[in-house]
Order: structure tokens, then C-alpha cells, then sequence
């Protein structure tokens, strides 16, 4: 091919691309790939809360157990705690074969001289036997009152919840009347509403006054502490002796009728409105 030629089919070549660019289509559509097949449904319950809803502990602290080795399934030590249990596995706690629960929720207006343990090795009088036909499902008190202390005092297999109500940063409403040995000074009631300090700890005091229409000895407290006798302790603090104690308000329930020594199961509003708090 001659100059001239050569020359004529470059011109040509620049006016079909006048940028110089490679003329070529790019495809930006995502190649084809071969479906996979549908993955088979996750199904189970995770164990951490399968053992919560047994009645044993709370899911935080199954976790724990479960790592330190306390659980096995179908004869198998587990210590993932992603597992899950299928309906069929038999699950073992200690060596305790378990299974999960429906969740129950009892409340008890509890009487005197009644103590706040499952069972007692001395023959004293124990909740549990107040307790013992209000459901099939093992069921565990929240918290304690002491023996002479009156009042609500809630049972349930919920462990979670039974946590969440006794752990002070929760601000649980408590409020206790308290029937004393002598008349409240105003400078004591004054002193109750400040700082107090019980062995050595700050005890958190929420409200505290005298009841309405009563005598002076007569003094209603609120707290959200859980430590043991904390009201009792408080009153003697400031030389006073609580003859009487009863717990009439627990995390918004009240002895609205409950007959002391009787119980009842919760309302699902009310159980609602625990587990919100």
C-alpha cells in the first residue's frame, strides 16, 4: 500500500472516533450464577434461653454456666453459646434433666412467722407452703422478707425478671408502713429524708412520711435497696424499735384484695408492665 492510501484509511479511522478511543461495548450486566439451593430454616430455641425459661437462672448467667461446662445435650457437653435446642434434644443441667417452663407469676399477701426460703432445715414454716398449689411449675420467691415482716412478696419461674426486680439500679418501688414503738420525732422523719448510712453504706430512702390519719408512730418508707432488714436496721439507726412491718406496694403491686395469707396470679397487664420496667 502507498503513502497516499495509508494516509486516506488513518482520516478515515479518526472520523468514525474522532477521541482515538477503543470502540468496543462494555457489558456491565452481573454474570449469570447458578441459584443455590434454599438453605435449610434455623430452627430451636438458642440454650442460654432454654435454661432461662427452665426456672434455673437468668440468660446472663447461663452463659456462664454453659461456658464453664454445667450443661450438656443428648448426653454431649455444650459449651457453644449459640446453640441451639431442638425439640427433641434432652437438655441437662448438672446433670438435671431440664425443660422449658410456661412463664408464672404469683403474688402473696404473706403472713407472720412465715420465712422467705424453699425449705428450711430447722421445720420453721416456710412461703413455699403457702405457695405449693398455685402451680405446677417450680416457682421461686423474689427477693425476701424477714420472718416477722408482713406483706407482698412475688414468685416466679422467670429468671430474667426475678433479676431485673432485685438489682438496685433498677429502681424498683418498695414501700413499706411501719408500725414503731414510739412517736417519730419531726427531726428524725427530717434526718430519714437526708443521708443515712447503714454500716457503713449509703441507704437509698426514695420517700418517707407519716401515715395519714394515724399516729405519729405509724411511718410509711420507701426504698429500692434489697439489702436484709434495711428498713428494721434504718429505724433502729435512730433508736427506734419497728414493731410491725408490712410491705404494701412491690414494683407497682398492691394488697388490693389479697387477704394476708392468700395469693393470687397476675393479670398479663401486670405482668406487661414488669417486664417494662
Amino acid at each position: 500500500m502507498n503513502r497516499k492510501n495509508s494516509s486516506r484509511g488513518r482520516q478515515a479511522d479518526r472520523n468514525s472516533n474522532p477521541q482515538g478511543k477503543k470502540n468496543f461495548k462494555r457489558d456491565f450486566r452481573k454474570p449469570k450464577s447458578t441459584p443455590k439451593p434454599a438453605e435449610k430454616e434455623n430452627t430451636g430455641v438458642r440454650l442460654n434461653k432454654f435454661i432461662s425459661n427452665s426456672g434455673i437462672c437468668s440468660r446472663r448467667e447461663a452463659d456462664t454456666y454453659i461456658e464453664h461446662g454445667s450443661v450438656s445435650v443428648n448426653g454431649k457437653l455444650v459449651t457453644e453459646m449459640g446453640y441451639k435446642v431442638q425439640p427433641t434434644d434432652e437438655v441437662r443441667f448438672d446433670g438435671t434433666l431440664i425443660s422449658m417452663e410456661q412463664k408464672r407469676y404469683v403474688l402473696l399477701n404473706k403472713p407472720k412467722n412465715y420465712i422467705t426460703t424453699m425449705e428450711d432445715d430447722r421445720g420453721r414454716k416456710t412461703v413455699m407452703e403457702l405457695v405449693q398449689n398455685a402451680t405446677k411449675e417450680r416457682i421461686y420467691p423474689v427477693g425476701r422478707l424477714d420472718r416477722n415482716t408482713t406483706g407482698l412478696l412475688l414468685f416466679t419461674n422467670d429468671g430474667e425478671l426475678a433479676k431485673k426486680l432485685t438489682h438496685p439500679k433498677h429502681n424498683v418501688r418498695k414501700l413499706y408502713h411501719a408500725s414503731l414503738d414510739k412517736k417519730l420525732s419531726l427531726a428524725d422523719l427530717e434526718k430519714l429524708r437526708g443521708d443515712v448510712i447503714i454500716e457503713g453504706r449509703k441507704v437509698f430512702i426514695d420517700a418517707v412520711s407519716y401515715v395519714e390519719g394515724e399516729r405519729k408512730t405509724e411511718v410509711g418508707i420507701e426504698i429500692h435497696s434489697g439489702r436484709n432488714r434495711i428498713v428494721r436496721k434504718i429505724f433502729e439507726h435512730f433508736g427506734y424499735h419497728v414493731v410491725k412491718l408490712d410491705r404494701v406496694i412491690f414494683a407497682g403491686l398492691t394488697k388490693k384484695n389479697l387477704p394476708r395469707g392468700r395469693w393470687r396470679e397476675l393479670t398479663n397487664q401486670e405482668i406487661n408492665t414488669l417486664q417494662m420496667l
